[in-house]
């Protein structure tokens, strides 16, 4: 049990040298470790940094501060856009039945139209019945597979459409559950580590961003739903625009659409079909004009895209082709020529930073409805300084307790203890630098519950030693015993404890999560220094003292 092979030993201490590598970032300041690329913003290691461990403990918001956002999903919004969509569908629908209808709107929860001629009421009602899409996995009333809209009569010549409340209660949560994952998408761009991205209720999210200073931007890029669409431009002919804007009939199959930032054409008519949209992107990135070097964001079509692209520029020649975000024209070129490369790029006055922001957000995909902003705080850094001070006391005053009672109830055995002991922080902090994880104020408790922990298992192997001196056992056949006998209980306690960790981990979240990660590294590495290094300390001792008796 004293005998460690070479082999033993030298993973033993590589153990500890990776562990004090990955610690080691801990003591520079990130300026030291890392250089800002001024054009892209990009942080690359420098130095030594280049070819050693360099990432340091992340805070959790407790400590350095941040964003706190509660935003909520616009379900109305998402009802509003299936209606319209109905209504287009059933625009074409009656077309081709040869029926004729007007009127039509949506107003509210509802749209409606008029069938001209009453009596093909009961002809459009079932003509426009195909329109209703099944929900998978969902039975209405009377065993037929529920639908998300429900179309009927509303008297007379009107036909009124509605969502269901399965549909509504459907997309609601799908909804939820895709906002969450864009959402994440878009703040691990940023570089933000282990943000909380949670559910509260039916339709809000708390967003919890640490190290963010600026809200606003966190809310931009949050809050944006970053939906991106191809139109061809029907006509930027000022008349025809003017009129529009003064409440001239525009085709049901036309939109006037702004362009922010443009005095000189502050709308534009194109098309209401999209001909292409952001889900047919591949990438996007920050660029620049190759004409005049202004910030532009590149974007690459996957290969449906590319072809569909290829053929809308060669068969759209001098005509313009507008894109729209968010409702919004942000540039409308002309088609000089075909353009088959798969790809092209978006200007209009972006700055570095704009464009990344947006060259992220297409990346991350588009929002499935807008999210309204219902609460937004910024946690200061003072509030964090004050934080950590406080835990680096409790943090300092544990664990100098615990140095002082181990010296004092075991003498040269608690120095053993103590060495360990270090090792174990070190380990522990090397461990949370290289996992990236987050480090809050409940993981500061686990790192000082951990250190009780860790001199815990020493206090049963020196109690049991005692014992077997007690007994006149020989003092390298006591040591054996000792950590023998030892053994099977600190497992099962630091086991059991393990666990405990990994029910918190999985059920918890937030700071819950922080302080089980640190607790169940903790449990990993105390053992291992407790029972494995100071073995081998005291192995090293017993070898080369070759003591008669044990103080113990």
């Amino acid at each position: 049990m004293l005998y460690f092979a070479r082999w033993k030993v030298a993973l033993i201490l590589i153990v500890i040298l990776t562990g004090a590598l990955f610690a080691i970032p801990n003591l520079f300041p990130k300026s030291e470790r890392f250089a800002e690329d001024p054009v892209t913003g990009e942080e690359t290691p420098i130095g030594i940094w280049n070819w050693l461990p360099n990432n340091s403990l992340n805070l959790g918001l407790d400590l350095q501060g941040g964003s706190h956002l509660l935003m909520e999903v616009d379900i109305d919004d998402v009802r509003t856009t299936r209606l319209e969509r109905a209504m287009i569908e059933a625009r074409r629908a009656l077309r081709e039945a040869d029926i004729p209808a007007d009127g039509f709107a949506v107003l509210g929860e509802a749209a409606t139209l008029n069938v001209r001629d009453e009596a093909q009421v009961v002809a459009a009602l079932e003509a426009l019945q195909a329109l209703a899409e099944p929900i998978s996995m969902q039975v209405a009333p009377g065993g037929r597979p529920a639908t998300d809209i429900a179309i009927e009569s509303a008297g007379g010549r009107t036909i009124r459409i509605t969502v269901t409340d399965a549909w509504l209660e459907d997309v609601r949560r799908s909804t939820v559950r895709d906002s969450i994952e864009v959402i994440r998408r878009r703040i691990d761009a940023l570089g933000v580590t282990e943000p909380t991205i949670q559910r509260q209720g039916q339709t809000r999210l708390l967003i919890q961003a640490p190290g963010v200073n600026e809200p606003q931007r966190l809310l931009d890029i949050i809050g944006q739903t970053a939906r991106m669409s191809f139109h061809l431009v029907v006509s930027d002919d000022p008349g025809d625009i003017q009129r529009a804007v003064n409440g001239g009939a525009i085709s049901p199959l036309h939109l006037l659409a702004p362009q922010p930032e443009d005095a000189y054409e502050p709308f534009l008519i194109v098309e209401r079909l999209e001909r292409l949209s952001g889900d047919d992107l591949r990438r996007a990135s920050q660029g620049f004009d190759p004409q005049d070097g202004e910030p532009v964001v590149n974007f690459s079509f996957d290969v449906s895209g590319a072809q569909t692209f290829c053929e809308l520029t060669r068969a759209n020649v001098n005509r313009r082709f507008a894109t729209i975000l968010d409702g919004e024209i942000i540039t409308a070129p002309t088609i000089r020529s075909p353009i088959c490369g798969g790809g092209g790029y978006i200007e209009g006055n972006f700055t570095v930073q704009s464009a990344s922001d947006l060259a992220a957000l297409l990346n991350a995909g588009a929002l499935p409805a807008p999210l309204l902003p219902r609460e937004q705080r910024s946690v200061g850094a003072q509030m964090g300084a004050d934080s950590v001070a406080a835990g680096r006391i409790a943090l300092i005053v544990g664990f100098v307790g615990v140095i002082v009672f181990m010296l004092a109830a075991y003498g040269l055995f608690g120095v053993f203890s103590n060495t360990a002991l270090l090792v174990n922080i070190v380990l522990i902090v090397g461990a949370l630098s290289g996992l990236q994880a987050t480090l809050t104020l409940p993981g500061i408790a686990g790192i000082i519950l951990t250190i009780g922990m860790a001199v815990d298992a020493n206090v049963l192997i020196f109690e049991r030693i005692r014992e077997e001196v007690r007994a006149g056992r020989t003092p390298a056949n006591a040591i054996e015993s000792g950590f023998n006998h030892a053994l099977s209980t600190i497992l099962d306690a630091n086991i059991t404890t393990l666990i405990a960790a990994i029910v918190l981990f999985q059920f918890g979240s937030g700071p819950v999560r922080g302080f089980a990660v640190t607790l169940a590294i903790g449990i990993v590495t105390s053992v291992f220094t407790a029972f494995v290094f100071s073995r081998l300390l005291i192995a090293w001792w017993l070898k080369a003292a070759k003591p008669r008796k044990l103080a113990v």
